[in-house]
């Protein structure tokens, strides 16, 4: 029979330590029914920047894969306790060997989650049957083998979705009244009780009282752990699980919990048909349990890995109602369990928010990364309020916030957009000596928090490039394609630019599968690439033939065509000699007018573009010398285009301008300017002029635009001089002066603060791009920037047109 020995420290629960203590004060102190010779564990103190040192040593080892969890966790100094745990597999299913890979190879997002060793003590799998017989001896593994050595460099890389996000629950004495705990169990049962249990179920099984159905499952439950296989195979087991669902009326609340318990205790499949019938009474008991059991409820299924969406939405209609008698305990823990779920009902939301404003000043560090990780996944917002106030918390006591609350933390600034100054310096003292002892999952959920804020830290960036070349094996597609973007949308390239771009190129190569599976991660990171002036070719033709086109747009659970068409259309500006795949017209055009469509709605929204329009068509002559479009429509921001001829004079070149007799309308109804003689003997020339021009654009299918789609005047009177400032009369413009080739073309752009690194006049990737491609096609950019423009607009409109007179014609020189 193979035994595990799992060492257990006096006054622990859940396999932690109710206060943080030091592992080696436990070293010394022998532990029932263990002799020294079974187990040997010692370890030191370490800190948060430095990686855990253990040793394990088997001298009477036994057949089977043990996992060796050490977590580390710093809430006020650094924390080290061990985990260990075993997995068994049945003949006929994966090798040890596979399913090792998939469980142990999961990124792991933060330094708070244990450094796992994996220990391999034999090479063959216990027996499948109940027995007495010890395990045959193995030979211990050599702890200075390479393949030792390689586990050890793994270890920051391995992450427990499971048992990691619930170290918060290891804080208080009060979560053990609602959560699972796994390391809690009955009794010990020998096999030869299991059998004697088992053999009674098949002879008094029309007699098993609802209390003696509880009690089998309890002790069952208490099995050793490469026992609970066989017993899940056992048909005396199948049959007293069927004897549960026939008598699950008579069981109250407490007896369905201590059952679900013994289902997770024994790993019942998630996907049992019984657990359905399970999951139905429990919805049936909602408003007869007490918080403290639902929460327990609800944390067994999570452990037990099944969706319950019917009970969740019972319990929040509860909680609905009782929200108010939620204590902070209760609060995290159901903030976790909803989290976990994905789903939270909007207004429940908020009013655990207001009971996170009640607790603040009670909340530690740890719980705070908990809380931000449970909105996060529930997609669920957080005030500006209670953000500075977490940012605040963290401030106070940053050095002793672990690495994964300060990962959390970070995800939901990057969800809200809310910029804490503050907690982004100490943030990037920190986060360089962290980097190395991070995952790359953790690493790069900082750097894309970084990209979102637009906050860019020369030391933070730099770290993450440093460290990602020599284990670039380890990420995944969407982590490639997340720290390319974030270099990429940040505009910064590392001291070791080469080296660290060409190790995420050919990791891209050697992941071509799961970029199949993920196809919207290839584009993001050849987008990321390209605002970084990378162009992999054979990627990009692989990315813009026909078959991953069509693979893109029916897999990905994504909107695809606007990176698709901001990828071909850069290609085909900055990629001269490119001569592969292209996107069909078809698909180009709808990428277009996508794009259009966005940008002129939000364009249209903003009253300082729509004045500079207004103002600019005025200092111009009229519409017609001003066309508000994308000049390169795959980067996805709108222009005002003006193009000048050899005397520096602008030239009608905007057919789709509203007509002139319209303008003049508009002028009159808005500004007040006096009607002088020469202005109405120019109005009437133009009257003629407009209709003719609405005679070509109705030969050529296209409406004009509607007068309430053009800016309307600020107000305020000018004299004509200033109004025409810099305008040619539109009665001296002959046919060949209106036709001919404009001597410099502008691009007048009007910036936001969001285009900039934060607090910086960087541009981002994005439009740093754009105005590459602007320049390489012939136009001078004219930047009309948020910081010059916006105090402008509480000036006069004698100001503000010589500000734009000046910027138009001294760009043009």
């Amino acid at each position: 029979m193979a035994l595990v020995i799992c060492r257990r420290f006096p006054g622990t629960f859940c396999g932690t330590p109710s206060q943080p203590a030091l592992i080696k004060n436990n070293i010394n102190k022998k532990l029932l029914g263990q002799t020294y010779e079974d187990c040997a564990l010692t370890a030191r103190m370490i800190s948060t920047d430095t990686r855990m040192a253990a040793i394990l040593q088997l001298l009477k080892p036994i057949r089977y894969w043990t996992f060796c969890n050490p977590f580390t966790y710093s809430a006020t100094r650094s924390v080290a306790w061990w985990n260990i745990r075993s997995y068994m597999w049945h003949k006929g299913q994966d090798s040890p060997e596979n399913s090792l890979c998939r469980l142990a190879r999961k990124v792991n997002i933060c330094s708070t989650s244990a450094s796992w060793r994996i220990l391999t003590t034999g090479n063959t799998l216990p027996g499948l049957e109940f027995s007495r017989a010890s395990a045959s001896k193995a030979s211990t593994l050599n702890l200075h083998s390479p393949r030792a050595m390689k586990i050890d460099e793994e270890d920051i890389e391995t992450f427990d979705s499971l048992e990691d996000p619930r170290v918060f629950l290891q804080l208080r004495p009060e979560y053990q009244l609602h959560s699972y705990n796994r390391s809690e169990t009955c009794q010990p049962l020998s096999v030869s009780e299991g059998e004697l249990i088992l053999h009674k179920v098949t002879i008094y099984q029309d007699n098993l009282q609802p209390q003696i159905i509880v009690d089998y499952f309890c002790k069952l439950s208490s099995l050793p752990p490469e026992q609970h296989p066989v017993l899940l195979s056992s048909t005396s087991f199948a049959l007293l699980c069927q004897l549960s669902v026939k008598n699950i009326h008579l069981f109250d609340a407490s007896d369905l919990i201590s059952i679900l318990k013994a289902f997770v205790s024994l790993g019942i499949p998630h996907s049992h048909s019984m657990l359905d019938v399970f999951e139905t009474n429990f919805c049936h008991k909602v408003w007869e349990m007490s918080l403290d059991q639902l929460l327990l409820v609800a944390d067994l299924w999570r452990y037990l890995g099944r969706r319950v969406p019917r009970f969740l939405k019972i319990f929040f209609s509860y909680l609905n109602l009782h929200w108010k008698d939620l204590s902070l305990s209760q609060l995290t823990h159901l903030i976790y369990i909803i989290g976990e779920s994905r789903q939270a009902p909007q207004d429940l939301m908020q009013k655990l928010e207001s009971l996170i404003l009640k607790y603040i000043d009670l909340i530690n560090l740890e719980e705070v990364g908990s809380i931000c990780l449970g909105f996060f996944k529930s997609s669920s917002s957080l005030s500006e309020f209670v953000m500075r106030k977490f940012g605040d918390l963290a401030c106070a006591d940053m050095q002793h916030l672990s690495s994964y609350a300060l990962v959390n933390i970070l995800k939901m600034f990057r969800f809200t957009h809310v910029d804490h100054v503050n907690f982004m310096k100490q943030f990037g003292q920190i986060a360089p000596q962290r980097i190395p002892s991070l995952g790359v999952q953790g690493v790069m959920h900082l750097t894309l928090a970084c990209s979102a804020l637009r906050f860019l830290d020369e030391r933070v960036m730099n770290a993450v490039a440093a460290s990602l070349p020599p284990r670039v094996a380890y990420c995944r597609s969407k982590d490639v394609a997340k720290i390319l973007w974030s270099f990429g949308t940040l505009n910064y390239k590392p001291p070791n630019a080469e080296e660290f771009y060409s190790s995420l190129v050919n990791e891209i190569h050697r992941k071509m599968l799961e970029f199949n599976r993920y196809p919207e991660h290839l584009l993001t990171c050849l987008l990321g690439l390209a605002f970084s002036e990378y162009f992999p070719v054979e990627l990009i033709d692989f990315a813009l033939s026909p078959g991953f086109v069509r693979l893109a747009q029916e897999r990905s659970k994504f909107e695809v065509t606007k990176e698709l068409y901001t990828l071909d259309g850069t290609v085909g500006i900055e990629c001269p000699d490119y001569r592969g795949n292209r996107l069909s017209s078809q698909l180009q055009q709808e990428g277009s007018e996508m794009l259009w469509n966005l940008a002129r709605k939000d364009m249209n929204s903003k009253p300082e573009f729509l004045e500079a329009l207004f103002l600019l068509e005025t200092m111009l002559g009229g519409p017609q010398y001003v066309k508000h479009h994308m000049i390169l429509p795959h980067t996805r921001s709108s222009d005002l285009e003006v193009q000048l001829d050899v005397n520096m004079k602008p030239l009608p070149f905007n057919r789709e301008a509203i007509p002139i007799e319209d303008v003049a309308k508009l002028r009159l109804k808005h500004v007040g300017v006096s009607l002088t003689d020469d202005l109405m003997n120019q109005l009437l020339k133009g009257k003629s002029k407009g209709h003719s021009q609405g005679e070509i654009e109705s030969d050529n299918g296209q409406q004009p635009l509607k007068l309430e789609e053009r800016a309307k005047p600020v107000g305020g009177s000018l004299c004509n001089k200033v109004d025409r400032l810099g305008a040619i009369p539109m009665a001296g413009l002959s046919p060949p002066t209106c036709l001919q080739a404009p001597q410099v073309k502008l691009a007048i752009q009007l910036t936001n603060r969001n285009q900039y690194c934060y607090g910086s006049r960087d541009l981002l990737g994005l439009h740093n791009m754009k105005r590459r491609q602007l320049n390489q096609l012939g136009y001078r950019v004219v930047e009309l920037s948020h910081w010059e423009w916006l105090p402008l607009l509480k000036r006069t409109r004698l100001e503000k047109l010589a500000f734009l007179h000046e910027k138009v014609f001294t760009s043009a020189l």
